[in-house]
């Protein structure tokens, strides 16, 4: 029994997979998605309805195979299916970075500067803006409904690993690198110190215009953006300290990215300052674990000794959830509730991954 099973009795294993259900997004969760995205402010999954339509047409476009990479992009949502509502959320863009929409991003390097004449040296941190045309699969739109969080489900959990069951599915529908850019600590009404300490001063532009103006026209960026080395020193002080720091709020996303194989790329977003976490695709855990196993018969006294992502897809319609299972050689047995949820027939080819 892994460590996480362990935490479960075989009461509550039997039940992890019959309450929540994660799947792609339909057209009918505009509007749980949009009082969703009220609570929060996240650029790439805005609370406007417009937005959301057009994300929900793109990824059912997409689920259906009608996309080609560079256009994909994946919306899944965490279903509550006792009230048959949706309460999180997370997306993939299959292709981040393009010739017609290219990737921006400050890398961070040192740079050796030493006096002979007084003795003294120093070690600089340079920023070095790149732009990348051939850009990563990136993650991102990763919510949870506040009054659902901390449940023992941990649905966080559920619906920012059930992405990675995916892209262990289909691995040619991605990069061969995964990125994720997490949100830097941020002032009183989201006031970014890095964006005002350097972006302003280039673009003249407040931080939420600017960051809204890139989701569809980044131009600006190399156009006004200062081509040569930025040396952190002449930074002050509040913007240096957000640099490549994660938000209180986004600690716990940086923990579980870590704990499946991303590490800090010593890359920042050239907005706010957050850092670039990334991950190689074939070494993410749950894509390195996951296997293809069919659906076993019921047994009369199952034993659950295991816990796993079950993910399942047919057509253009694919399901996932957090399950108890009983793993043989090629077969695994589920409970009740897990088959009802992802509605599994015996024998089904489903895919799995331990956790």
């Amino acid at each position: 029994m892994n460590k996480i099973s362990r935490q479960l009795s075989g009461a509550e294993l039997s039940a992890v997979g019959s309450k929540f259900v994660v799947r792609n997004a339909q057209l009918s969760d505009l509007k749980d998605l949009h009082d969703l995205a009220s609570q929060f402010s996240l650029l790439n999954l805005p609370a406007d309805k417009k937005v959301l339509t057009e994300k929900i047409e793109r990824s059912v476009a997409s689920f259906a195979g009608e996309l080609v990479k560079k256009e994909a992009e994946y919306l899944f949502v965490l279903e509550d299916l006792e009230t048959e509502s949706v309460v999180g959320s997370s997306l993939i863009l299959a292709k981040h970075g393009t010739d017609d929409v290219p990737h921006y991003y400050f890398k961070i390097v040192k740079r050796n500067r030493f006096s002979d004449d007084l003795g003294i040296g120093f070690i600089h941190q340079v920023l070095q803006l790149k732009e990348d045309v051939d850009g990563p699969t990136e993650i991102g739109g990763l919510l949870i409904d506040r009054s659902y969080r901390r449940r023992p489900e941990k649905l966080g959990k559920q619906i920012s690993l059930s992405r990675f069951v995916y892209m262990g599915m289909f691995p040619q529908e991605f990069e061969s690198r995964v990125l994720c850019e997490l949100t830097p600590p941020l002032g009183e009404g989201g006031r970014s110190e890095f964006w005002e300490a350097l972006g302003r001063r280039f673009t003249g532009l407040p931080y939420q215009e600017a960051d809204l103006i890139s989701q569809r026209n980044k131009e600006f960026i190399s156009s006004l953006f200062p081509e040569e080395d930025i040396y952190l020193a002449l930074l002050d002080s509040r913007a240096r300290l957000v640099l490549g720091r994660v938000g209180q709020e986004t600690r716990p996303a940086q923990h579980l990215l870590e704990s499946i194989g991303f590490s800090y790329l010593q890359e920042v977003d050239p907005f706010d300052g957050g850092p670039h976490y990334g991950c190689a695709l074939n070494e993410i855990s749950i894509v390195k674990s996951g296997r293809w196993v069919n659906v076993a018969a019921p047994s009369e006294r199952p034993l659950f000794d295991r816990q796993a992502l079950i993910g399942i897809k047919r057509g253009g319609e694919y399901r996932a959830t957090l399950s108890a299972i009983h793993r043989g050689e090629t077969e695994i047995e589920l409970p009740q509730g897990t088959r009802r949820a992802l509605q599994l027939e015996t024998g089904e080819k489903i895919f799995s991954s331990e956790v």
